[in-house]
């Protein structure tokens, strides 16, 4: 039932013109590594890879997070790729990913290979949240569904 209702309101939303986003898609040093931390450390499942593994795709909702190589014809038309590191300042993107339980999604991302960077949190709009990088300093944060009745 859910599906359907999605499918029906991305075809109305096709037929009125309005813009869909399409991809996250972060660029990192090897497509295939990343791609299978990603499924192990946060539970997505790989819909693709391609055979030269310049290019990966995850099951991630409505939209799709996919993996390329840092170095490649598009990057190299549009400057370059500016890269995450632990000891500097993150970029300006930061990747969400909801859980029931924050708690052991943050553990099973840390026992999977994320670096730790805030344990989970309550906040004051009532989310539990926690932050790790990923394989290539992308700041990921690990957070429950926000409560409605806290904000």
């Amino acid at each position: 039932v859910q599906i359907a209702c999605i499918s029906c309101i991305s075809q109305m939303e096709r037929k009125a013109g309005l813009p869909q986003f399409a991809y996250t898609i972060l660029y990192v040093k090897d497509v295939h590594k990343t791609a299978e931390f990603y499924s192990k450390a946060f539970g997505f499942g790989i819909r693709r890879m391609d055979r030269g593994r310049r290019w990966a795709e995850l099951e991630a909702g409505r939209t799709t997070l996919a993996f390329t190589p840092l170095e490649q014809q598009e990057t190299a038309l549009t400057g370059g790729v500016q890269t995450a590191t632990k000891d500097e300042p993150r970029v300006n993107v930061e990747l969400c990913f909801t859980y029931p339980d924050v708690d052991d999604a943050y553990k099973r991302a840390v026992q999977s290979g994320a670096v730790p960077v805030a344990e989970p949190g309550q906040k004051e709009w009532g989310q539990k949240v926690g932050y790790v990088r990923d394989l290539d300093g992308v700041m990921i944060r690990i957070g429950s569904y926000v409560d409605e009745d806290a904000t």
